[in-house]
């Protein structure tokens, strides 16, 4: 069934959460999900100027988090770490590619080997498998006040997961156009500017 996390606010007042944001919302049969970007507890305190993370969780849903260099107030796949249910994860990408399918992010998780793709544009991405695809739009690209998935075939919790993950991380490169754009925006950071 399709699904819509929305933004919501967070009360906590305190300094070293101002910028922290959140979508929430009820995923069929699966209870409440939640995506918090930057996710701070998944980052050691003495590596949270270099690095920043995005963490979903969830009431039936395995708890996942990336983690990776910071850009644009998300962790981008530069250095990065992605962890799914409690196991270390891998993925790789061509950025040599041309096609948004050539530049699609393979990853691996729980003995599953998953492709992450732009589709129509930076607001349409899609995670896939042999027996499973989950479609999310972003109501906005930069700071959406709302995350929609269209699950189809056999989805289960562990696909839900990985698919909220990926909107909280910096994928902007996922195509040639966007990683033209963002290339000096990242190079500036790369290099403490």
């Amino acid at each position: 069934m399709p699904f819509e996390l929305r933004r919501f606010t967070n009360t906590v007042t305190s300094q070293a959460q101002h910028d922290v944001s959140c979508w929430r919302g009820e995923v069929g049969g699966l209870g409440m999900v939640e995506l918090v970007v930057p996710a701070l507890e998944v980052v050691p305190v003495a590596d949270q100027r270099r690095y920043c993370g995005a963490m979903v969780v969830g009431d039936s849903i395995p708890t996942s988090f990336f983690t990776g260099m910071p850009y644009a107030g998300r962790p981008r796949l530069a250095s990065a770490r992605l962890n799914v249910a409690g196991q270390q994860s891998a993925f790789e990408r061509s950025p040599w590619q041309t096609s948004r399918e050539g530049r699609a992010l393979r990853i691996w998780a729980v003995g599953r080997e998953y492709r992450y793709r732009e589709t129509e544009n930076r607001r349409h991405h899609v995670l896939e498998r042999p027996e499973a695809r989950i479609a999310v739009v972003r109501s906005s690209w930069k700071r959406p006040e709302a995350l929609s998935g269209t699950p189809q075939g056999a989805v289960d919790s562990v696909d839900i997961s990985l698919a909220v993950l990926f909107e909280g991380v910096y994928t902007r490169n996922l195509s040639l156009r966007g990683a033209w754009i963002s290339a000096p925006g990242r190079l500036a950071d790369r290099l403490g500017g």
